[in-house]
């Protein structure tokens, strides 16, 4: 992640510098497109939402929480990732995309270097399954959504969760075990 003051800017919004929004805006922009783009790599082609959409959507979702205290930069890119997640999930059930696989959901979450693929009908059965580990381990279900829905490196998602890659990589391998499990009932 580059070195744009955003945690700055975003502190100056927070406490009502209006002219720190296009600042903040033009700042993040390509960060959050990078964002929407690893969350869609995995949807199909002719998928009817798109990158720069998604964007436009997270943004449009989260402009009423810019002026809320935000505690790094980290943080703000968490909220982005799970709210271009809920933005997917809804679009996957307007377009009725409930119907589910036959047990190849958790190939989605194989670490591959960062590169996760996903079915669209994948995206419910998983987005349900890590709603149940939330209630168990939030930490391991916030490690799967910024792995997987924002597409972070260990690295990345260390420093946006301020724990050790050490940690990362340990709640990572855990639950995408019990996620295989979860995946593989349904």
């Amino acid at each position: 992640m580059d070195s744009i003051p955003v945690t700055r800017l975003l502190g100056e919004l927070g406490r009502g510098d209006e002219t720190s929004e296009k600042v903040l805006l033009d700042a993040i922009y390509r960060e959050l497109h990078r964002l929407a783009q690893r969350a869609m790599r995995g949807e199909r082609d002719n998928h009817t939402l798109q990158p720069s959409a998604l964007v436009n959507e997270a943004y449009m979702r989260m402009k009423s929480q810019l002026r809320h205290e935000w505690q790094n930069r980290g943080h703000f890119y968490a909220v982005a990732a799970r709210m271009m997640r809920q933005i997917l999930i809804d679009h996957a059930r307007t377009r009725n995309t409930q119907k589910r696989g036959t047990g190849q959901r958790m190939e989605a979450l194989r670490d591959t270097d960062g590169q996760f693929s996903c079915n669209p009908e994948e995206i419910l059965g998983i987005h349900e399954a890590l709603q149940r580990l939330a209630v168990m381990s939030e930490r391991q279900a916030q490690i799967v959504e910024l792995r997987f829905f924002a597409g972070l490196s260990v690295e990345e998602t260390a420093v946006a969760m301020e724990i050790s890659e050490k940690t990362v990589k340990r709640d990572w391998s855990v639950a995408r075990a019990w996620l295989a499990m979860e995946l593989g009932k349904a």
